[in-house]
């Protein structure tokens, strides 16, 4: 080092060797008349040789040295800081020797200036610091505005910085001392100037060795480090938009930090300047190291002092380090609406914004009078009031809006409250405590996704990682107390963030990834001598470790569980006090997400990892994977117990249906080992740990881990919770229900009592969300009930057995009342006849929920997969097309103004013997149905086919004496009828006098009967003789009406049902249809068009590597070879393949299709709609799948079936001529834009509230840059494009390790969707299962907060409605029966 610079001695003046009167007297009377012309324009110079300017500024260097007790020191800066400006403008008050000869006399000013800034025996004065800020303010000046300095003046100048700065820093800092008053400012103006030399006049090499010699022994000075970042972090964003060009995202800091960096710095100069910047503070991680940062008394004395800032200035650097690693990776910060937090031992509110996505690094706090105790931890902050530099990401999706109501804290129990909607993430809130000695850490969970164009991993570790990996083992003495946990942690983090963006394809070295190894087994330390800040660091940073196939990442796992162990089952948070227990948490569970299939995935991977007992804090138990499953689910299940936040709690949710799925697909089809008989002690262990105290101080130990157990205690503990702590919270009990609908239909073996019992919590959650009071109902509430209504539906369907119980029927039947008509007709000992009760509802969408169950108890539960067909009068009678011709053959009848009866009197079929047939299209809400009646006098198995009518033959005349003849009289009664008593039925026919009231009517009757006697007792009068014939049988009618005998026999032909209630606008409860008016067969059609289930789309793209357009990801659907096969197993596993235009019937294909001869060597682009596609069905919902291709064909194929136009041609060939015409032609060359024509339109045309996008990729990274809105805009010259926050995407991955990687994007207004979560990790066998439960809860919950989407039964119903309306028969009751005995 130029001992000229560290020495303490400026330039002496010949002055000293007076005395000190002598000299203050020459000053004075030297200064005066030089200072009275100082900002007078017209004022010359009283020097005009070289001799004369020399003498008087060896009497200005002495004029420095003076005290302060007058204006002389004063005079003499002014002097000098006036004489400094001719470099930038020439005056009449500057001498003419400095004028000819600028930069020398310059040089030799800033030589006496330095004189100014000597240590001083008296105190600091106002005085003294305004003097030193001028000269600082005005060499500041001549730095930027200059342009005539030359080299030597501007290293002059440099020199003069470092050594009036190593004068007040190198001092030890004491209160009111130049050191804590100017630091900052000699400090920026240092750094300041040294930008613009290197813009104007490089500094040599000497000067920077010079300079990085001096800044490390200042480094126990707060203001260096605070500097230091502002330069670096200016330099890094002017370096990242010179390097990855704009498209990159934009490291965004603070106005007056960009300012630093001159604007004409040559962009060459700017790699060289960032990298010597960049070290210019040396090795951050010494200020930790008593050792190096004791090397001078002064430094020495100020760590040994008790209020050391050391460890604060060491969380400082790492916070800059990690700004810096941000940067690089193109990490962007979503801004959330700020949630007020108190702060202990403050009394001051101040706001905290809050990231969103996945774990990262930090929140900022606005500026606030505590800024110096609460830096941010992990932005970098590098001075008061400045703001933090913010990378911004231009490709950033929106988010969610957070709920306005944080959640409880930790330690306190939820109380009930109003139902209300929450949306996304709720608030978090962090608990923070006086942490000394400087500072209070703090960290947020949602990281960010980096940029795809980031560097490499090995990049970022060649730059920073030495000081990382350093940092992060520094002083962990477990003896000491850990004053440099923070700044450890900050490197923790910062080293966690850069392996976790590794790229897809990327390899990082493997000597960084042992270190990265090794480091994080000592900061997964869960023992007393644990640091907790460092742990949360790894825990917040790490949530997808387990998810970017590092190599060898796996043998972690024993570590990380018991980290996550120790932070979700312990319910003493006071360890963790520093940190939000919100983000903390959901850190850990999100690693949980990750970590739950991995035991089913390597079942016999062992765990046991040779560490020489260097980590005794770590505990470990070795075996293999699979050995570990127990523990992974007495975590999740422990972490539901613990866990009081609603989001954290809906992902668990997530995480069983996930865990419980994935088990019973793997014991389904064999996969389940068992373990070996080492790992039997192990387990044994293992399954004696507890997963948490709960509020009763009991333990809980680790269920068996078998998929019937654990359906059996989730569905229990589901049902408990949902009736007790989450009943009040919407966004939680949505999340539950879906996750029951999901339990239903997992395939276990368990007994009846369980479904019966999960039946029975959702039928009371019911009754208790319907009882609320009428101030609590909301639209939000009205959602929950609807949703549990479906719920209910699910497990019906799914089991319907249970209906087979008359308890369950009955309670089932009194959840329909209660939705229906608002209450129960038995009520404890008070039971309302049903016609006497007043219908009122909670809400008409609750009455239509309860319809649908009704209907589900009454004809889909149970005879799904045989539901009615789709048969309609076209298929009945033989006609291809739904014509007018086929329907006047059928009576149309409408029974209570809901089902239409379309009766055909035709017998279907041969009939051997001519008997009453019917065959019947009942068309209602629920759906079309076909059935064909037959009326026989005997029952079925009496009959056979040969039967035919029995006829007697024809015989002769019967002889009066023939046969024996006997006198018995017959007997009609008893003899002893008179004995018998009477009984109430025997007097239900009255005698005939009891009837007659007048003489006069039973004479009447009796000359009546005796008339008749007589003429029964005549002869006929006849032209031939009377002859008596045996009576034989008619012969069999052909002609039975059978409408009037089917209509007869449901007892609807009577006065009451023909004839209109009287009631406004309320038809009778039999109406007949004139099916001759005009249109009367399209609204047929349209109504067999309206589905009776919930018909949901999801279209399936393919993305390769660094596909960037449109047109290239249509494309990679054409051929089997563009695409892997594990994608083709995908789509197989979503449904079956269906032609387009036909729905399922019961769950299997109208046309029984293979996959495979469907596929034939397409990519999947044969399922694009044009003539297939892939579709599952089950009793309640529907779903189709398109994958669309570059085909221009699709564009006139696949519409939604409420948007098809009316056609003539059946369900099966919905296309028109002229589309068949032209489907026959051949397709012409299509150009990029027409490519995409086909998703575009069919993307459009598909009428639903949100477009559902599954999107394969082959690299994590290119999903910032999926061409979301050329695959939304119909045309391409379309000046508004569709809008994308209507789009859900789910981006799947497939690791190295079989399992696959889950990336959700879009904007749910109605918080978390189970089964997958951001970061799922899920395994092959369970994808589609969980893919298609996501697109069914996904679709549900739209229509939840939709007020355009009815139920299907409802659509139905108005249709029904409308054709009441407008083909209602307006003929008489006479005319209505004497219709019914002629033909149609």
């Amino acid at each position: 080092m130029d001992q000229s610079l560290s020495s303490g001695q400026g330039h002496v003046s010949v002055l000293s060797c007076f005395p000190p009167s002598v000299g203050r007297d020459v000053v004075v009377a030297t200064v005066k008349p030089l200072g009275a012309g100082l900002g007078k324009p017209d004022t010359r110079s009283l020097l005009h040789t070289d001799r004369q300017v020399k003498w008087t500024m060896e009497v200005l260097c002495y004029g420095l040295t003076l005290p302060l007790d007058g204006d002389t020191v004063k005079v003499c800066v002014d002097i000098y800081t006036d004489w400094m400006m001719v470099l930038v403008s020439l005056r009449d008050s500057i001498p003419p020797p400095i004028s000819r000869e600028p930069n020398l006399y310059v040089q030799k000013i800033l030589r006496h200036l330095y004189t100014l800034f000597m240590p001083r025996s008296e105190h600091v004065s106002p005085v003294y610091l305004s003097l030193c800020q001028q000269v600082l303010c005005a060499v500041q000046s001549l730095a930027r505005e200059s342009t005539l300095m030359s080299r030597d003046t501007w290293e002059t100048l440099l020199h003069f910085l470092l050594r009036i700065n190593h004068a007040m820093t190198a001092q030890p800092t004491t209160t009111g001392s130049v050191s804590e008053q100017l630091s900052d400012l000699s400090m920026a103006v240092l750094f300041e100037v040294w930008l613009l030399s290197c813009s104007r006049c490089f500094p040599s090499r000497s000067l920077w060795l010079t300079g990085r010699q001096m800044l490390s022994r200042w480094r126990h000075q707060p203001a260096v480090v605070e500097q230091w970042n502002r330069v670096i972090s200016a330099l890094t964003s002017r370096l990242l938009l010179l390097t990855f060009g704009p498209s990159f995202p934009h490291f965004k800091v603070p106005d007056e930090d960009a300012a630093l960096i001159p604007a004409d710095m040559d962009d060459e100069r700017v790699p060289h300047t960032w990298f010597r910047f960049l070290h210019l503070f040396s090795n951050p991680v010494d200020v930790s190291r008593q050792v190096v940062v004791c090397s001078t008394p002064s430094s020495q004395e100020e760590a040994l002092r008790g209020d050391s800032q050391l460890a604060d200035i060491f969380f400082k650097a790492m916070r800059g380090i990690s700004t810096l690693v941000d940067a690089f990776l193109g990490v962007t910060v979503v801004n959330k609406e700020p949630t007020e937090q108190l702060l202990p031992h403050a009394g001051l509110t101040t706001r905290l914004h809050f990231r969103d996505r996945l774990p990262s690094f930090g929140v900022a706090v606005t500026r606030n009078p505590f800024r110096d105790h609460l830096p941010s931890y992990g932005l970098s902050r590098p001075r008061s009031g400045s703001a933090p530099p913010i990378p911004v990401n231009i490709m950033t999706m929106p988010s969610a809006t957070p709920s306005s109501n944080p959640p409880p804290p930790h330690n306190r129990r939820l109380k009930p409250a109003n139902v209300s909607r929450t949306t996304c993430k709720p608030l978090m809130t962090s608990s923070f405590t006086h942490h000394p000695p400087s500072f209070i850490p703090q960290f947020s969970s949602p990281q960010p996704f980096p940029s795809p164009f980031r560097c490499n991993v090995d990049s970022l570790l060649h730059l920073f990682g030495s000081w990382l990996f350093d940092a992060a083992l520094t002083n962990r003495d477990p003896a000491l107390p850990d004053r440099w946990a923070d700044g450890r942690a900050k490197a923790y983090g910062t080293l966690c963030r850069i392996f976790t963006c590794k790229k897809t394809a990327e390899d990082i070295l493997p000597v960084y990834l042992s270190r990265f190894y090794l480091v994080l087994l000592q900061g997964l330390q869960v023992s007393d001598e644990a640091c907790p800040p460092v742990l949360a660091s790894i825990l917040l940073n790490s949530t997808c470790l387990f998810c970017c196939d590092l190599r060898g990442v796996n043998l972690l796992l024993p570590f990380f569980i018991s980290a996550v162990e120790n932070v979700l089952l312990n319910r003493e948070v006071l360890r963790f006090s520093f940190v939000s227990l919100v983000d903390l948490r959901q850190a850990s569970i999100l690693i949980l997400l990750s970590l739950l299939p991995l035991p089913l995935q390597f079942p016999s991977v062992q765990s046991e990892l040779s560490l020489d007992r260097q980590f005794s804090g770590i505990d470990v138990t070795a075996g293999s994977f699979m050995s570990l499953k127990p523990r992974l689910i007495s975590v999740l299940i422990g972490a539901l117990h613990t866990e009081t936040d609603a989001s954290n709690t809906q992902i668990i949710l997530a995480a069983m249906l996930t865990l419980i799925q994935d088990l019973a697909l793997s014991e389904a089809t064999g996969q389940t080992q068992q373990e070996t008989q080492c790992d039997g002690a192990s387990r044994l262990r293992q399954t004696g740990r507890t997963c948490g105290t709960n509020t009763s101080g009991r333990t809980s130990t680790i269920p068996s881990d078998t998929a019937g157990i654990l359906w059996v205690q989730f569905v229990r503990l589901l049902t408990q919770r949902l009736t007790s702590q989450w009943r009040n919270d919407s966004a939680v009990c949505l999340c539950a229900l879906e996750l029951l609908r999901g339990l239903a239909k997992v395939e276990v073996s368990v007994e009846e009592g369980e479904k019966r019992r999960a039946l029975t919590s959702i039928c009371s959650y019911i009754v208790f969300q319907c009882s609320r009071p009428p101030p609590l109902h909301s639209r939000d509430l009205h959602s929950i009930i609807v949703a549990a209504f479906y719920c209910l539906n699910v497990w019906l369907t799914q089991h319907p057995t249970m209906l087979n119980q008359q308890e369950c029927l009955l309670e089932v039947l009194e959840i329909v009342e209660l939705g229906i008509s608002g209450s129960k007709s038995r009520r404890e000992q008070d039971v309302t006849c049903k016609e006497e009760k007043k219908l009122n509802p909670s809400s008409l969408r609750v009455k239509e929920a309860a319809e649908a169950t009704l209907s589900c108890v009454m004809q889909v539960s149970g005879a799904f997969p045989v539901l009615g067909g789709l048969l309609n009068e076209d298929d009945l009678i033989g006609c291809y097309s739904l014509r007018d011709s086929s329907v006047k053959k059928f009576r149309y009848f409408v029974v209570d103004s809901s089902v239409i009866m379309a009766m055909l009197e035709q017998p279907q079929g041969p009939e051997e013997v001519p008997c009453p047939s019917l065959t019947a299209l009942i068309r209602g809400p629920s759906g079309c149905h076909a059935w064909t009646l037959q009326l026989h006098l005997q029952p079925r198995e009496g009959r056979t086919h040969s039967q035919q009518t029995m006829i007697p033959e024809h015989h002769s005349v019967a002889k009066e004496d023939a046969g024996i003849r006997c006198g018995i009289k017959p007997q009609l009664f008893p003899e002893y009828i008179d004995r018998i008593p009477l009984v109430k039925a025997d007097l239900s026919i009255p005698a005939l006098h009891a009837t007659v009231t007048k003489e006069q009517r039973l004479e009447c009757l009796q000359a009546a009967i005796k008339r008749q006697r007589q003429v029964e007792a005549q002869p006929q009068v006849s032209g031939r003789s009377d002859v008596i014939t045996t009576c034989r049988p008619p012969a069999p009618a052909t002609n039975f009406q059978t409408a009037r005998l089917f209509l007869s026999h449901l007892g609807l032909l009577t006065p009451e049902t023909l004839k209109d209630p009287g009631t406004s606008g309320a038809p009778a409860q039999l109406v007949s249809l004139d099916s001759s008016l005009q249109g009367f067969s399209e609204h047929l059609r349209c109504l067999d068009q309206l589905p009776s289930r919930y018909c949901d789309y999801a279209f399936i793209l393919y993305m390769r590597a660094g596909q960037r357009t449109a047109t290239e990801i249509l494309r990679n659907v054409e051929s089997s070879y563009s695409v892997p096969s594990h994608f083709l197993d995908f789509l197989s596993s979503l449904g079956q393949p269906v032609e387009a235009g036909r729905r399922q019937v019961g769950g299997v294909s109208t046309s029984s299709l293979e996959f495979p001869a469907v596929l034939g060597d397409s990519g999947g682009g044969v399922f694009n709609g044009e003539r297939f596609v892939l579709m599952y069905a089950d009793a309640l919902t529907e779903i189709t799948f398109i994958v669309p291709s570059s085909s221009s064909h699709t564009v006139d194929r696949l519409k939604h079936p409420e948007e098809v136009e009316p056609r003539t041609e059946p369900q099966s060939h919905l296309q028109s001529h002229s589309k068949l015409r032209q489907s026959c032609t051949p397709p012409p060359t299509s150009s990029p834009a027409e490519d995409t024509k086909s998703f575009h339109f069919v993307s459009s045309t598909v009428n639903f509230e949100s477009k559902f996008l599954i999107v394969w990729v082959e690299h994590f990274e290119d999903i910032e840059s999926f061409p979301l809105s050329d695959l939304l805009s119909e045309d391409r010259n379309t000046e508004t494009p569709a809008s994308v926050s209507d789009v859900q995407l789910i981006f799947i991955l497939r690791l190295k390790t079989g399992l696959y990687r889950i990336c959700l994007r879009g904007n749910n207004k109605f918080s978390l969707i189970v089964p997958l979560v951001n970061g799922s990790v899920v395994s092959k066998r369970s994808l589609g299962v969980l893919v298609r439960e996501m697109v069914i809860n996904c679709c549900h919950r739209r229509r939840l907060e939709s007020d355009s989407a009815p139920p299907p039964h409802v659509r139905r119903k108005h249709m029904i409605s409308d054709i009441i309306h407008r083909y209602r028969s307006r003929h008489s009751e006479p005319a209505f029966y004497s219709g019914l005995f002629q033909n149609p």
